[in-house]
This record gives C-alpha cells, structure tokens and sequence, in this order.
C-alpha cells in the first residue's frame, strides 16, 4: 500500500499547505486533503508538481506500509 509523505516533508522544510499550494499550483483544497489523509488518491502530474514544489525526488513522497498501517491511519482519520 502506498501512503503519501507530502505532508511529512512540507513540515520538515517550514511550507505551509498555503504556500505549497502555491508553489505547485495545486488547489489548496487539494493539498489540504493530502495533507488530512496520506491514502488519498491523487495523478502522477500531481505527483510530480508537488515533488518539484518541495525541491525532493518524487520518490520521496510515497512509501510502502503494510495492509494493517494502513487500517489503523485511516481509523485515526476517521475519529
């Protein structure tokens, strides 16, 4: 399973979901939704933009978690 880091990296470098929004040209609802929940499903494009907003390898934003993770994230999401 896949799990999104965007928000992870944007902390650690002090951007804010505004000034990434910016930066990438993506909708602020958007990013705000990546930023709330790391499973959500967004396009490679969109992918890439915000790996180019954050001056990081695109293989920086995604990693692999286990089916379980993944269960006990979206839990905490959902409370």
């Amino acid at each position: 399973m896949l799990r999104l880091r965007v928000r992870e990296v944007a902390e650690a470098k002090g951007i804010s979901m505004n000034k990434l929004s910016q930066r990438s040209e993506i909708s602020y609802n958007i990013v705000r939704a990546i930023f709330h929940n790391p499973y959500h499903v967004i396009r490679t494009d969109t992918l890439d933009r915000l790996a180019l907003a954050l001056d990081v390898p695109v293989t920086e934003l995604v990693e692999d978690v286990s089916p379980e993770q993944r269960r006990r994230e979206l839990e905490q999401i959902g409370s």
